[in-house]
């Protein structure tokens, strides 16, 4: 569709980059920004003939350097992958299947992959690479629409605060599994109630011993998950007690991220190649013992087979969206902030392809890990696979250690297991807390490059105080409305509408090509230039 040409470059003269070498160089250049200016000057770089000139103003040499990846050209693929799979993958991915109907939630979520997903990933990293800054001074390419950097570095701000709670249920799992007997393979504890129900004692006698039906039970995992680790209240407006031990290993993961990107993400040398490999060890081992479990065909089943009466609820097609989104880390600033550390001329397209891949074949991986226990659970239980476990965060912390219990050795393999999550989660931390770091700092660079490790050290400070609430009694309802409303549903969708306006349309689709062509020597395909400017806005309207 042809637009008004003279409307449409009085828009970018008016709203966009700047437009000559004297308009915006000095003011933001020496803030140490990096903008593209519409000049030629022999001592920059300079775009290809073909296209619309670009060339780009040099920092401040008075500010310390930013750097690039100290682990090469794998650098930026390992610290995709430390963000891009994780327990988004593990947790929120099945977890949101399970919620929307099993096989049903895959058809739009493809889609979403397709026309959404991988495209913008490519859009965003090739406009950190090409601008070597953070989320926010990304934006002095369209000005006027430079709050929607803010608005991202709000949305990682939230992420930040109640993601790490997961990592401090994962510690408290990890040290609780330090024992011969696993506190969550029987009943008999402290916090059993009279329903609590092993599996291998669900027989008729034993039932009617107690008085209950099957449909009574609840299961020692599920009991452990909520009357011992949470505690959990009635409702939001009972907010309980702080859990004093989730206090101390909250701060103990806060002090594991601050570990890893004191420095920055980018010097953190070859920690990030383990932690983003090691958890596939371990996830194939879980699926080989899951499918070897009485009923996981069913669980499976449930897991591919759509119900297509979903489709027609509009929350099902958001849910799948705002997945993918989520995931791949698009609208929150931590591609840009990524790609920002690559060298000029990297291939990012390669690695960003292979990225999307990983991330996607992982989620689905996990799917299947998840969804054979839990049919495992209907088989025993005799229920409905839907009625076995709850949504949420917790479905992770009662499908998979309900797997270790079936392991020989069961001790052994829940330390490892919940050592996977742990890796999992802070390896996303890090990088969403780096993102942030990366953004603020490089939107105010002569204040805070020079001292960011006070700056990161003050952030995690501030965001571990921030984040006490959420380990209340109560704290899992304040959760759950976090993870529905900070970086996900409608809000992360505005957001990345209005960054597509700005980037794809104002900035333009054809300039994007041109500096990318420029970086890595040939243009996108076609496909993904129709999805910035069409498909993937037109996807998130919908």
């Amino acid at each position: 569709m042809s637009r008004p040409t003279s409307f449409w470059n009085n828009l970018k003269t008016t709203f966009g980059r700047p437009r000559d070498k004297t308009d915006g160089v000095k003011e933001n250049g020496e803030n140490g920004h990096i903008i593209p200016l519409n000049t030629i000057d022999s001592n920059m770089k300079t775009a290809a003939d073909d296209c619309e000139k670009n060339t780009i103003a040099t920092e401040s040499g008075d500010l310390p350097e930013r750097g690039t990846w100290s682990t090469g050209k794998f650098g930026f693929i390992f610290g995709c992958l430390n963000y891009a799979v994780g327990l988004g993958n593990v947790w929120r991915f099945p977890y949101l299947c399970y919620e929307n109907g099993g096989g049903a939630f895959l058809l739009p979520y493809f889609l979403s992959i397709i026309l959404c997903g991988i495209p913008l990933f490519i859009m965003e990293v090739s406009i950190g690479q090409f601008m070597s800054t953070g989320g926010i001074a990304v934006w002095n390419l369209v000005p006027i629409l430079k709050g929607i950097g803010f608005a991202s570095m709000t949305m990682i701000g939230l992420c930040n605060i109640y993601y790490i709670v997961l990592i401090a249920y994962t510690l408290f799992y990890l040290i609780n599994s330090f024992r011969t007997q696993l506190p969550w393979e029987k009943c008999g504890n402290s916090w059993n109630s009279h329903r609590c129900f092993e599996a291998g004692n669900n027989t008729e006698a034993a039932l009617t011993a107690k008085n209950l039906t099957r449909n009574d039970t609840i299961s020692p995992v599920m009991e452990y998950w909520e009357n011992h680790v949470l505690r959990l209240t009635s409702g939001l407006h009972d907010i309980g007690e702080l859990r004093v031990e989730l206090v101390f290993l909250l701060l103990l993961a806060w002090v594991l991220v601050y570990m890893v990107i004191w420095r920055g993400l980018h010097q953190s040398g070859k920690i990030i190649w383990f932690t983003a490999l090691f958890p596939y060890v371990l996830l194939v081992v879980l699926f080989g013992r899951g499918i070897s479990l009485e009923g996981a065909s069913k669980g499976l089943l449930y897991y591919v087979k759509p119900d297509f009466e979903k489709l027609w609820n509009p929350q099902v097609w958001v849910k799948a969206g705002t997945q993918v989104l989520f995931s791949y880390g698009i609208g929150i600033g931590a591609n840009i902030a990524l790609g920002s550390y690559n060298k000029y001329h990297h291939n990012f397209h390669r690695d960003s392809l292979i990225v999307c891949c990983i991330s996607s074949g992982t989620s689905l991986f996990s799917g299947l890990v998840i969804f054979s226990v839990l049919g495992h659970m209907a088989e025993v239980q005799q229920k409905d696979i839907s009625e076995v476990a709850r949504s949420g965060p917790g479905l992770a912390f009662l499908a998979y250690p309900e797997i270790v219990v079936k392991l020989p050795g069961a001790p052994v393999w829940a330390v490892l297991f919940f050592l996977m999550l742990l890796v999992l989660g802070t390896d996303s931390q890090f990088c969403t807390v780096e993102a942030f770091v990366t953004g603020i700092v490089d939107e105010f660079p002569k204040i805070l490059r020079p001292r960011r490790r006070l700056f990161t050290f003050l952030v995690v400070v501030v965001q571990f105080l921030l984040g006490l609430p959420l380990i209340s009694q109560g704290g899992q309802y304040l959760f759950q409305l976090m993870d529905d409303f900070s970086a996900s549903g409608v809000t992360l969708l505005t957001v990345v509408f209005f960054e597509i306006v700005g980037f794809a349309w104002i900035y333009g689709s054809k300039q994007i090509c041109c500096n990318i062509k420029h970086m890595i020597g040939f243009q996108p395909n076609p496909f993904f230039v129709f999805c910035w400017v069409i498909a993937a806005p037109v996807v998130i309207m919908e």
